[in-house]
């Protein structure tokens, strides 16, 4: 289970970047390299593309660390979201290319792209909700853990470990019903830019 960033951190990341600091990118890179790659292989199922999409993502936070507003949430969700952003608009721009080769019809490519985007929400929703909601998830869906075994992990009672999972469910499931929204200013590099 990935560990929370304290907003302090956030905020200090943030100015270490403004100013510059290589080092810094690169303890950025060590803490959220593998959550980034890991959403946007998600979303793209290919190694080299999440490898691109990783650089291009580390890239923009270099260039652009005022883009981030610790007011709006961690720096781990925001990564996530840029993350999720730039992977959706990688696979869209790669599934137009196979449509103008003759590959398959727009309906299936446009249910493609609706398909990771939604996986991109439920991704971006998980990364970014509160630790002991995650945590319950995290025991219950990935270790296959009842909500008594999850209480007994995470040392609450079975009344907070059946809230903490109707909670992080409950939001879980607005993936289907609310679109990833852009993250990045119009115009970067292909973020949020439409095809």
């Amino acid at each position: 289970m990935a560990q929370d960033t304290p907003p302090r951190w956030d905020r200090r990341m943030q100015q270490r970047l403004a100013r510059g600091e290589a080092a810094a990118l690169g303890e950025l890179y060590d803490r959220f390299a593998s959550l980034v790659h890991m959403l946007a292989h998600r979303v793209l199922d290919d190694d080299t593309a999440a490898d691109q999409v990783t650089r291009e993502v580390f890239g923009y936070i270099w260039e652009n660390p005022d883009a981030y507003d610790p007011r709006q949430g961690s720096l781990r969700s925001w990564v996530a979201k840029l993350t999720n952003s730039q992977a959706v608009h990688r696979l869209r721009q790669s599934e137009a290319a196979a449509l103008a080769r003759g590959d398959g019809s727009s309906e299936e490519v446009e249910q493609k792209v609706r398909r990771a985007a939604v996986a991109a929400r439920a991704d971006y929703i998980v990364t970014s909700m509160p630790a002991p909601l995650r945590a319950a998830l995290e025991l219950a869906y990935h270790q296959r853990r009842d909500y008594r075994q999850t209480a007994r992990d995470l040392g609450v009672s079975e009344d907070e470990a059946r809230r903490r999972l109707r909670l992080g469910l409950q939001l879980l499931s607005t993936a289907h019903t609310r679109p990833l929204e852009g993250s990045a200013p119009p115009g970067y590099a292909g973020y949020g830019r439409p095809l």
